[in-house]
């Protein structure tokens, strides 16, 4: 396995429900770890790169419920 991290901004703070089916994603999708920062109003995940690719997180994030807009650039 090869874990990536990707971070993406987001709008709306994220509620109960989509923290919830954030849960779901780790189990199911290869998602290891998903961090969020509400002072940045950022998202970070780490995922399994073999399994999934970042637009493919991206969606699974707006799937739950998470206002996801543009990735930031690591550096």
């Amino acid at each position: 396995m090869t874990y990536l991290e990707v971070v993406f901004r987001y709008g709306a703070v994220p509620g109960e429900g989509a923290l919830r089916a954030i849960d779901g994603m780790r189990e199911v999708y290869g998602v290891r770890r998903v961090q969020f920062d509400e002072r940045e109003r950022t998202v970070r995940v780490e995922f399994d790169a073999s399994r999934l690719k970042t637009d493919a997180v991206a969606r699974l994030l707006r799937e739950a419920g998470v206002d996801v807009r543009e990735p930031v650039v690591l550096a």
